[in-house]
This record gives structure tokens, sequence and C-alpha cells, in this order.
């Protein structure tokens, strides 16, 4: 059995902060809207592919926060409001190229390697220029974080860790779940009123984080 000081983190809020986490990544968001109507509209390769750009995107935002490099977003608001609409005017943009058929999620070679990479960048993307997400780290892992177990950093590299697993396994429930419920869509309903569909999903999502992160 491992002595309790040995631990990275204290044993005794391992389970506290997955709940914690658990409920926040429960509650509906940008990310869940985005996950959704991707894996809807194109399927599970797409949605996971997605998935794994907003994991990366957590993770470099969690690696800034342990190293204390998101304190600047704290010490000068300009540069979180610069981020944040920078975000909301990305997820503008996905929703105009959903509507011009860019990306129609109709299309044959809609899970080609090339989408599932364009997919991956989008996630990556939209996960960087959502400064709330550094905010959570800032003022999530502190809270949990004891100062007889181990180093700060490696504290907040543990944590931060179990939350990546948390957020992979509920964004991956919502792929499938929308990929599932997208094949009967997908029977239903095609060419511009699906795009219309995907389009104005997305602008909700844009508007959904323009509020979200407002601070």
């Amino acid at each position: 059995m491992i002595p309790h000081a040995a631990w990275p983190v204290d044993p005794a809020v391992i389970a506290p902060f997955l709940l914690a986490v658990a409920l926040i990544e429960l509650t509906p968001g940008p990310n869940m809207g985005w996950l959704a109507l991707v894996s809807l509209g194109r399927g599970r390769p797409a949605g996971f592919a997605a998935v794994a750009g907003v994991t990366v995107g957590l993770a470099a935002w969690m690696l800034a926060a342990a190293f204390g490099l998101t304190q600047v977003l704290l010490i000068w608001p300009p540069l979180y409001q610069i981020i944040r609409w920078a975000g909301v005017a990305f997820l503008v943009w996905l929703a105009w190229e959903a509507w011009r058929g860019d990306s129609d999620p109709a299309a044959p070679d809609g899970v080609d390697h090339s989408t599932l990479r364009g997919l991956f960048l989008r996630g990556l993307t939209g996960n960087l220029l959502n400064p709330k997400a550094a905010v959570f780290y800032v003022a999530l892992l502190p809270t949990f974080m004891r100062p007889d177990h181990g180093s700060p950093l490696g504290q907040a590299l543990t944590l931060g860790g179990l939350h990546l697993v948390v957020a992979v396994v509920v964004h991956a429930l919502i792929v499938l779940g929308a990929a599932s419920a997208g094949g009967l869509v997908l029977t239903r309903v095609q060419g511009p009123v699906l795009r219309g569909v995907m389009a104005g999903g997305i602008a909700l999502v844009a508007l959904w984080m323009a509020w979200e992160t407002r601070g």
C-alpha cells in the first residue's frame, strides 16, 4: 500500500475533485454543443477527431496554468477579451463555412484523412481561443492542492491530468450519442436544409461561448 504522504496529491481530494469536474463537464457548454453537431452530421470518426483536438487544447491550457503562464489573463484583462472574441469570431467563421457547404456533412468524403485533420485543428483552435479554460484551471486546481503533498507543479499536473481523463470520457459519450442520432437525421434531412441546421447550430454555439466567457 502506498504511504499517504507518497501520493502526488492528497488521496482524500481525489473523489471530490472527480465529482466536481464531472459535474462541470456535464454542464452544457460550447464544447458539448460543437462536438454534438460534428458527430450528428459526420459520424463517430469525425466526432472523435474533434474530441482529440479539444483535448489537446485543454491540455495546453492546463500546462500553461500549472506553470503559472495563465496569470497574465488575470493581470491584463484586455488579453482575456482579445482571446475571447477571437474564439467567438472563429466559431462564426465555422458557421459560415458550414452554410457555404465547404464542409458538407453529407459529402461522400466527409470522413477522409484531410477532413479528420481539419476537425482536429478546429477543436484545438477553438479551445486555445477559449480563455475560460485557463480561468477554470487557475480557479479550480488550487482548491484541491495541499501543501503537504508534493510540489505544487506535481499536484497541478496530476489533478489536471485527471480532469482531462474525465473530459475525454464525457466528450466520447457525447460523440457516441450524437452519432447514433445522426444516422436517423441524415436519412431525413439533406442538402441546403442540413447545411442550414449545422450553420445555425454552430452560430448558436458562438453566441453561447460569448455569453459563457463574458467574465
